[in-house]
């Protein structure tokens, strides 16, 4: 009788060792404990460079190993026909450098949106859309101190907070947030590519 091994390959799996083994890249489940130990431990490739690499695979050659293996082990794949090894050398922690580039990319964001925001406004004229505002609703020009522009100021800050979810360390609810979502799309779309390319055989640029 065979013995079942059931399969789910992660899309992408990021790897700091040379030798890259099935339970690096997977997750498993059998009921037998000796086939799961074995398929945990079974090698999936050694990689050939020190450079930080990606690498794509196929589910048939991880199956192919596992036949190699043990001929009855019926495999059931329950994730990716294709995956990912990103390899990247192994590192001494850092702890300032991540501060740095956290800081950095904050100020590059904040200083964005606000040059955004601010040209938005400009044309579109908001401040005299409010001067008329006052002059209609008050028949006098608005002074130095005005409600709208507050109201306005403390708005477009909340309404940012609401619509990323994310305010500091906490969040308004459980849903993932605008950017998480984007990050996600972002990495799916280079995994795909990645997979497409690995495929295609000619040399030629392709324009499609």
């Amino acid at each position: 009788m065979g013995k079942s091994l059931y399969l789910k390959l992660n899309q992408i799996s990021e790897v700091h060792e040379k030798d890259v083994y099935l339970k690096d890249i997977s997750t498993l489940y059998s009921d037998d404990s000796s086939v799961l130990g074995r398929c945990k431990a079974l090698k999936i490739m050694k990689i050939p460079s020190d450079r930080n690499h990606r690498y794509v695979g196929s589910v048939l050659d991880v199956v192919e190993l596992i036949s190699q293996m043990d001929p009855s082990i019926q495999v059931e794949n329950m994730g990716e026909t294709d995956y990912i090894i990103d390899y990247q050398r192994p590192k001494p922690p850092a702890r300032v450098w991540p501060w740095i580039k956290t800081v950095f990319v904050c100020l590059i964001c904040f200083c964005g949106a606000a040059f955004a925001i601010m040209t938005f406004n400009n044309d579109a004229s908001v401040g005299d859309v409010f001067q008329e505002i006052y002059r209609l609703a008050l028949g006098e020009e608005a002074g130095d101190y005005r409600v709208l522009e507050l109201s306005y100021s403390i708005g477009l800050a909340l309404g940012v907070i609401l619509f990323f979810n994310h305010f500091s360390v906490w969040k308004l609810n459980t849903d993932p947030t605008p950017l998480e979502v984007e990050m996600r799309l972002y990495e799916d779309n280079i995994c795909q590519t990645l997979i497409q390319n690995d495929g295609r055989k000619e040399s030629g640029v392709d324009v499609t």
